[in-house]
């Protein structure tokens, strides 16, 4: 299950519900240096758009999802964050001090699913893995290395 982002000319994106606002939304998920929730999304947006509403993020993020364009990630109990689906599977890990999350690949994860898979004859089509605990600045601030 691999997809990259294909920036089609905007007529084509048009045809497929991608207009200049998602376009937009689109581009800011793709520029983030981190995961983004809805409302996170909609504050980045409306400096370059002021026109666009919470209620337009909230259908984009839905059509994004349909069309394979972006994940949605639950990495704490309140929010949904998202980005932009990569080509790769990737993994979480997510400080429960500050909320900071670090992406990272992992071939153990890989062998595991591999061997899963043997094991009980079920073809896995995606592994979510979500670690939680202290980053290395917060545990230094807590005094707890």
């Amino acid at each position: 299950m691999r997809m990259t982002i294909n920036r089609k000319t905007p007529e084509a994106m048009k045809d497929r519900g991608i207009t200049t606002q998602r376009r937009l939304l689109l581009d800011v998920l793709h520029q983030a240096r981190r995961h983004l929730s809805a409302r996170q999304l909609y504050q980045e947006a409306i400096k370059k758009n002021p026109r666009i509403s919470l209620a337009t993020v909230y259908r984009s993020l839905r059509l994004f999802k349909e069309l394979g364009l972006v994940e949605e990630r639950h990495l704490n109990k309140a929010d949904c964050y998202y980005e932009i689906k990569r080509s790769t599977e990737h993994y979480h890990l997510m400080c429960r001090a500050c909320g900071r999350v670090v992406e990272f690949e992992s071939s153990l994860v890989d062998k595991l699913v591999k061997k899963v898979q043997r094991d009980t004859d079920f073809d896995v089509v995606r592994a979510v893995l979500h670690l939680e605990g202290y980053c290395s600045k917060c545990r230094e601030e807590e005094g707890t290395s």
